[in-house]
């Protein structure tokens, strides 16, 4: 059994593979164009491509002599659903902490002056 939210996890894990999916949410993009924002040589533009297609985030067309990439959002739904109990458990922290905050703050008796603590 593959564990695909590790490999998405792992592919995700690299600021180049993440700026790549990010220029591909608006749409198909050749190598030569997710390459040219970046300072790195196309072969490791390609292995960067490489990474997210097998983790499923990418997957390749021909059109022509053309093989523009593609976003494939599937594997970053099944992270948001992995995420979902840590979003409840941090809303709930943050609930508890609002809470906290707006209720009177208790006395502090170091506050007091002396006639009160006789």
């Amino acid at each position: 059994m593959q564990d695909h939210l590790s490999a998405t996890f792992a592919a995700l894990a690299d600021p180049t593979r993440r700026a790549l999916l990010a220029h591909l949410r608006h749409g198909e993009a050749t190598v030569n164009e997710l390459a040219a924002p970046h300072e790195l040589t196309l072969p490791a533009i390609s292995r960067h491509l490489k990474v997210l297609e097998q983790a499923g985030l990418v997957v390749k067309t021909r059109q022509a002599q053309w093989r523009p990439c593609r976003l494939v959002a599937d594997p970053l739904r099944e992270v948001d659903t992995w995420m979902d109990d840590y979003r409840r458990f941090f809303a709930d922290r943050f609930d508890r902490l609002a809470e906290h905050l707006s209720e009177e703050p208790a006395e502090n008796p170091s506050d007091r002056s002396p006639k009160e603590t006789t």
